[in-house]
């Protein structure tokens, strides 16, 4: 069927097609494009949860990783897409454990196998929807070389990555406060929270006639060891040394003096909670002071918070209130708004509460990724994230990497069967054949797994073939949202240098986010959020990826459906400009006498415009580029030299030039619109005569 005898383009007749064609045809593998491709080009995609579905944030960062491999494609390299699922292990736990609920059934129920059986047959089931998802949108991905974190392989490196951080004295078990999701069950990391802002109160609380605090948190006071100042505060400076009967309980609890401590917040003086709170942890670790856990695991008070134990800690605040109200020790109340922070995963609020957790020192490796981005080895674009990354290393604390659930890669940790307190314990991938403790039972292994990050910080390399990581690493190129530079870009980074002696690629591409159009956050728990699948299906692939990039000027784009109707209006410009010139060829089209001015200046405009979008592209300006190519075909092309070419035509001694222009310019244009609208292009250049390949390969 001449598809182009239909009429208008059609997206919905020509994007499944091609987009078999393509990946039946191994254009995606990097070993089986044809000719002589020495150099790689290798993308690495942000790994989507395998609870994920498509959403504006995908489309985002996939398009623009879909336009530098099919731009590299096209100049010549072995370009590689690498695409993957991520395990997610609190997310997709937390999804399986919703539907169990409904079944009136708990994880702990079934137990931890049969648990996990359940989360493979749901990840079975669901687990590739977003794949096939970003298929519609055309990217062009390496699916044959598609990696999961919990494939055997994968599993394989991640804990052999544990080992060796263990062996080198990178690892540690300890005692720390940890921040701690209740519903959940398990710590998260500083990064893994989002914060809710609330109306809450600052209450002045008085600790004796010279010493009044100030906070959010009444219910801590229990838990108390020290009252803090500035030591530079001079209402204070008497006082440091001296003690004060703390409230309730009756005990008696120091003044320290400590830098951390802000003189204009409140009173200038603080309770000091080292159990629920990381701060005065530091602090407490510093002057050397007891931890009191007051709050436990599930939210409720514990046997140290005396006759407020077994109450829910918003209840124990309640009460805690009222007493001090009762023994005129409340001072006075503030309203106070509070960025209290929750789970990133069900929003429960956290409490930070001591834990003993495994934890990575930060220290060299932290220095490994900030030498890496200071020597220029990885160049990070643009350039003012690189302080966000460079802060972040200077200032990190070590990391967490132990979670308390079941879905995900299990600590290779084992304990001495017979040690309550799990002080005994082995490093190993094995089950150790002998407890070196007790030299009797039959270890036990850690029931903890790590944390996702872990594992992720790994993707340029684990899991891959000998062959594989030989041929295709490092690699070349990430583009990926600024809320997870610190999270997995400065972890890759560390993790390629220390793993493989080299950084996992050299640019790093920092792109914004989608707003809503009055500026709002995207987010469907929030009922803000688009469903791209839902312009694809109404607009075309092309027209909704022409959309999304038109918009990128900036950091952040506001949502505008518009720009998805002028790509779909662009697609058909292409269309009816391609059947114009197509339509208007002979077997004798080619330059055979002078150039008429018409010709020249459409000439001297197709090169500017070549190198001019060739830069961009090299540059990540991708809206800039399309801009540029969208002004040069509307305009150039099809306004004014389609018009002069009618004229020209129906001249015998020009026909032949123009032909041969005509037929010049709809190839280069075409080629310079591919990385951007794959599907229009390459339908439209199969009607080109006298082709010999698909577009997705022809020369740049």
């Amino acid at each position: 069927m001449n598809i182009m005898a239909e009429g208008a383009y059609d997206p919905k007749i020509v994007e499944g097609s091609t987009y078999r064609r393509w990946e039946e045809g191994g254009f995606f593998n990097p070993d089986t494009l044809p000719g002589d491709r020495k150099e790689n080009y290798i993308v690495y995609m942000p790994l989507p949860n395998v609870t994920g579905t498509l959403h504006m944030g995908h489309l985002l960062n996939n398009t623009f990783q879909d336009i530098v491999v099919r731009f590299e494609r096209m100049r010549g390299k072995r370009a590689l897409y690498l695409p993957g699922t991520d395990h997610a292990g609190i997310a997709t736990q937390y999804v399986v454990e919703k539907a169990l609920k409904k079944e009136g059934v708990s994880r702990f129920d079934m137990g931890r196998e049969k648990f996990i059986e359940r989360v493979w047959e749901w990840k079975k089931e669901y687990g590739d929807a977003i794949l096939n998802q970003l298929k519609r949108i055309g990217v062009s991905a390496d699916w044959s070389r598609t990696r999961f974190t919990m494939d055997d392989a994968y599993a394989k490196d991640v804990q052999a990555a544990f080992i060796h951080y263990h062996e080198k004295g990178l690892l540690y078990r300890g005692t720390r406060t940890v921040n701690w999701c209740p519903r959940c069950g398990t710590s998260l990391s500083e990064l893994e929270l989002e914060y809710r802002d609330e109306e809450t109160n600052l209450w002045y609380i008085k600790y004796s006639d010279a010493i009044t605090v100030a906070t959010t948190r009444p219910e801590t006071m229990l838990g108390d060891t020290a009252v803090a100042v500035n030591p530079g505060d001079e209402r204070y400076t008497k006082l440091v040394g001296t003690t004060v009967t703390l409230p309730l309980m009756n005990r008696e609890i120091p003044i320290v003096a400590d830098q951390l401590i802000d003189p204009k917040f409140g009173t200038g003086a603080v309770k000091v909670t080292p159990a629920h709170d990381s701060v005065d942890f530091e602090i407490g670790q510093r002057h050397k002071l007891p931890t009191i856990q007051v709050i436990d695991e599930r939210a409720r008070m514990t046997a140290e918070a005396g006759p407020y134990a077994g109450q829910k800690a918003t209840e124990a605040r309640e009460k805690v209130v009222e007493e001090l109200t009762r023994l005129g020790l409340i001072v006075k109340i503030e309203p106070y708004p509070h960025r209290v922070a929750i789970c990133y995963r069900c929003s429960t609020t956290i409490e930070p509460i001591p834990s003993k957790q495994w934890f990575v020192k930060m220290g060299t490796l932290a220095q490994l990724a900030t030498d890496t981005v200071k020597n220029g080895s990885v160049k990070i674009r643009p350039e003012n994230f690189e302080r966000t990354y460079l802060d972040w290393l200077a200032n990190v604390r070590d990391w967490a990497v132990s979670r308390q659930i079941w879905w995900g890669h299990r600590l290779p940790v084992w304990f001495c069967a017979h040690d309550e307190k799990q002080e005994q314990y082995v490093v190993s991938l094995e089950q150790p054949a002998e407890c070196p403790s007790c030299h009797a039972c039959s270890m036990e292994q850690s029931p903890d797994v790590l944390d996702t990050w872990f594992s992720s910080a790994l993707w340029p390399f684990a899991g891959f073939s000998k062959n594989d990581l030989e041929a295709y690493y490092p690699g070349s190129t990430l583009i990926t949202a600024r809320d997870i530079v610190n999270l997995w870009v400065a972890r890759m980074v560390f993790s390629g240098v220390e793993f493989k002696g080299v950084p996992p690629f050299q640019n790093v591409f920092i792109h914004g986010t989608i707003q809503t159009k009055d500026g709002k956050r995207m987010s469907k728990s929030l009922g803000t959020g688009i469903d791209p699948l839902k312009y694809i299906d109404q607009y075309g692939a092309d027209a909704t990826r022409f959309g999304i990039v038109w918009q990128a000027t900036g950091q952040d784009i506001r949502w505008d459906e518009a720009a998805v109707m002028a790509g779909r209006k662009f697609a058909n410009k292409i269309w009816n400009a391609a059947k114009f010139v197509v339509g208007n060829l002979t077997p004798s089209a080619e330059e055979t006498g002078a150039r008429t001015d018409a010709d020249t200046t459409v000439l001297a405009a197709l090169a500017a415009t070549t190198a001019s979008v060739t830069k961009d592209i090299e540059a990540f300006e991708f809206s800039r580029a399309l801009h540029t190519v969208y002004d040069f075909f509307w305009h150039d092309f099809c306004d004014v030299y389609i018009e002069a070419a009618k004229g020209q035509l129906a001249d015998p001694s020009l026909a032949n030039t123009t032909q041969g222009i005509l037929s010049k310019v709809l190839v280069s244009s075409l080629k310079l619109l591919h990385p951007f609208m794959p599907f229009v292009t390459e339908a439209t250049w199969e009607t080109i005569p006298k082709r010999t390949t698909m577009l997705i390969v022809e020369q740049w």
